[in-house]
């Protein structure tokens, strides 16, 4: 048992002891004496009640999330990034040819959001009634209304839209252009686009601070790029070393730190001032989504090995690896509730491998049918 959770359990005991001792007595004393004599006990039955708090949030790992719920959710197609809308309880999750969008009080599915061909990334504008959904295939986005779902546009893009977000700051939606090596920013308002612009490399995933930058990982060069949200270009572009093919990203804006989730099974601590790689923590292997909690400090990476690591941002300088979380293999994104601190993640039963080919030396196995389950975690 590590120290600290040692010195917790005896502290506990302590308490249990003193306060089985003190109780009887306190109906000896009168007065005011009395009263501070309940009042003391009072303080120490408060204390007890944290301490057992502790406990059993170490029984459950040390960051106390647990599996408490699965859903399935059945139908067909593949998955990709997950958005949570906490004021709404709904999680959109990209299937395929639409989007699913299920009600995360009870996992039923409330709506779709059709005609897309390759469908990646969603991002919310709700002050405007919009929704964006990234569309790889040929490269566009679909635009949807918020509340109804029903689609209002489709604008073009450069090919390979993939990541996606909404930049509070500057009113934009951000697409990473994959195989163009480019990104295309939308007025969130208009549903136009304002331009599309070069980043250097094939980008993944970004993430925005609300201050005016953008920041996106280049998975081809194992660079990530900060990013001119008003003036649509690159103002740096920085190594990760030793963070090698960085895929998911999630921010601490309120530090301006970043966190990638890079392929060679590590998850970066990444000053967003300066593009200094502070430190990383291990992770599993298949990252593909990063998550950072400011309520909790915690930061994530969701592994298709079947993981989610939980990390701790003790300090703007420190990084702190917690646990490694077991969820069920293929569970490679992952979304969170900032309201609940609840994580989804999604994953389905798969058959054995097809034999490779020239073309997929590497094809994935076939997901068997009707097993699509959204896994819900918890502290």
């Amino acid at each position: 048992m590590p120290r600290v959770q040692a010195r917790t359990v005896v502290v506990y005991l302590a308490f249990l002891s003193v306060g089985s001792s003190v109780a009887p007595l306190s109906h000896l004393i009168s007065g005011p004496t009395a009263a501070s004599a309940r009042a003391r006990i009072a303080r120490g039955a408060s204390r007890l009640d944290s301490s057992a708090g502790s406990v059993r949030a170490a029984q459950a790992g040390g960051s106390g999330y647990h599996l408490v719920k699965r859903y399935k959710l059945g139908g067909e197609g593949g998955w990709d990034y997950l958005l949570m809308d906490s004021p709404s309880h709904r999680l959109f999750i990209s299937r395929g040819t639409r989007v699913m969008v299920v009600n995360t009080n009870d996992g039923t599915v409330i709506g779709e959001i059709p005609g897309l061909h390759r469908s990646h990334g969603i991002a919310l504008a709700p002050e405007f009634g919009k929704g964006f959904a990234s569309d790889g295939e040929p490269g566009s986005v679909v635009v949807f209304d918020y509340q109804t779902l029903k689609v209002i546009d489709t604008v073009k893009t450069d090919n390979d839209s993939d990541g996606i977000i909404y930049d509070r700051g500057t009113k934009r939606v951000f697409t990473m252009n994959g195989d163009a090596g480019t990104s295309t920013a939308i007025d969130a308002r208009t549903g136009r686009v304002v331009g599309t612009f070069p980043l250097g490399g094939k980008p993944e995933f970004a993430a925005a601070d609300g201050k005016g930058h953008v920041f996106a990982n280049l998975v081809d060069k194992s660079e990530m790029v900060r990013i001119d949200a008003e003036g649509l270009k690159v103002e740096q572009t920085w190594p990760l070393e030793p963070c090698r093919s960085p895929s998911g990203l999630a921010i601490d804006a309120a530090n301006e730190r970043l966190f990638p989730g890079c392929h060679n099974g590590v998850m970066g601590f990444v000053d967003g001032n300066s593009g200094k790689v502070l430190g990383t923590v291990p992770i599993g292997t298949g990252v593909d989504a990063n998550r950072f909690d400011p309520g909790t400090g915690f930061a994530f990476a969701s592994c298709g090995d079947g993981t989610i690591t939980v990390a701790h941002e003790d300090s703007p300088g420190q990084l702190t690896e917690v646990e490694k979380i077991t969820t069920q293999r293929g569970a490679r994104t992952m979304a969170i509730d900032l309201e609940t601190h609840a994580i989804y993640t999604v994953t389905a039963d798969f058959g054995p491998p097809p034999a490779p080919t020239t073309e997929h030396p590497h094809a994935r196995p076939a997901i068997l049918p009707d097993t699509f389950t959204l896994l819900v975690y918890s502290r």
